[in-house]
């Protein structure tokens, strides 16, 4: 069971994230806080695995959080949820210890899957997200890859995670065999050979993010 602390500072919006986090089965909301602080504080006392949190908030901003809580040796994951798509803030996040990155309009399945890779250790970035970051991120004169569907972002995720294609399957509602297909596809659109390779230039390109990438199958 993945716990999760839920942090907005809207009131309809929060409820909204805990409803909908509360009809998965293997998700369990521990604590709920309508700010920065009362975030920092239960995440100390609660111990969640995962911490979905607002950027943008009172009494220390989503980013400040994150800050205050790494300073208190705090190590939950942290998935943020924002209206904006500016690289800066993006890469900000990033450095201040974000696993995760979920528009606030894509607060559906995706924020579900990004909770899940989160407590693999993976960061997702959601794919309008990623495009932002790659977009401005870019060395000159690289050429982007082909742009991800948003099922390839969600496979490659928790195939960086270490999931075999099997869980992967069981994790989406999927055959094993559509997997294997969309891996095939993610190797062929980054060039390269094999889930090894295929991690390690997923990250060289931020399409994910990972503190230390797995080695796949």
């Amino acid at each position: 069971m993945i716990r999760v602390l839920v942090v907005d500072d809207h009131h309809l919006v929060r409820e909204g994230i805990v409803a909908l986090l509360e009809r998965a089965d293997d998700i369990l909301v521990v604590a709920q806080a309508a700010d920065g602080e009362s975030a920092v504080a239960l995440a100390g006392s609660e111990d969640p695995d995962v911490i979905v949190m607002d950027v943008t908030m009172p009494r220390l901003n989503g980013i400040q959080a994150i800050e205050r809580m790494r300073a208190d040796g705090i190590r939950a994951a942290v998935v943020l949820l924002t209206i904006h798509h500016d690289e800066a803030i993006v890469q900000r996040a990033l450095a201040a210890g974000a696993i995760g990155f979920v528009p606030k309009q894509a607060v559906t399945d995706e924020l579900l899957l990004a909770i899940r890779a989160a407590s693999h250790g993976a960061t997702f970035l959601s794919p309008s997200v990623s495009r932002a970051v790659r977009s401005g991120g870019a060395e000159p004169g690289e050429a982007l890859v082909e742009p991800l569907t948003e099922r390839e972002h969600q496979i490659l995720a928790l195939v960086a995670s270490g999931l075999t294609s099997r869980a992967v399957a069981r994790e989406l509602g999927i055959s094993t065999r559509t997997v294997e297909r969309h891996r095939t596809n993610l190797m062929t659109k980054l060039g390269v050979g094999n889930v090894v390779e295929l991690v390690r230039e997923a990250v060289r390109l931020r399409l994910i993010e990972m503190g230390e990438a797995a080695d796949g199958e």
